[in-house]
């Protein structure tokens, strides 16, 4: 074999280079706009703060202290705290962990219920598309969150609901 043939051949260290390449031009063309460079700071404080509220946090984010309510901001509480005594900071960080977990839940949901429905209405066309587009179109036309909401109301309270009512209002983005 050859030198060329040899450079030529498709082997899975020159597919794991190509892959190398392509993420390292991507990430540096990402570098180079700075909303996508904010974007990436801000997810990963949020990431980190998520991982590592254990330690950020100085309090409890569920015990309530009703002696210390409606605190301003201080040096012990850097958020004041609420009408329970609840320090807000302490709150706020352990909060990061349920967000990302809404965030996480709301794609793996929405995201393939859009693109199921617009690869059927894709794949089927006619009248299939009409109807399923149409369909589309009234999630579209209505406010997300008030929509959202609506659904709150008919579901119930809960971190599950609400997960479930955005999914349902955040899918047509993707079909």
């Amino acid at each position: 074999m050859s030198t060329r043939d040899w450079l030529l051949e498709d082997s899975p260290h020159s597919r794991w280079q190509a892959n190398a390449g392509r993420a390292y031009r991507v990430f540096t063309a990402l570098l180079r706009n700075p909303l996508s460079v904010l974007g990436g700071i801000i997810i990963l404080v949020l990431l980190l703060t998520a991982l590592f509220a254990p330690w950020i946090a100085p309090f409890s984010p569920t015990g309530q202290n009703l002696s210390q309510r409606l605190l301003p901001p201080s040096g012990v509480n850097w958020m004041g705290t609420d009408e329970l005594g609840r320090d807000i900071f302490s709150r706020v960080v352990w909060g990061s962990q349920i967000t990302l977990t809404i965030v996480l839940l709301v794609a793996l949901i929405s995201a393939p219920l859009g693109l199921l429905i617009g690869a059927i209405a894709g794949y089927f066309g006619g009248w299939v598309d009409r109807i399923l587009m149409g369909f589309t179109d009234i999630f579209l036309s209505l406010p997300k969150l008030i929509l959202a909401l609506a659904f709150v109301a008919a579901l119930g309270p809960g971190i599950n609901n609400a997960i479930i009512a955005i999914a349902i209002t955040s899918w047509p983005a993707y079909a």
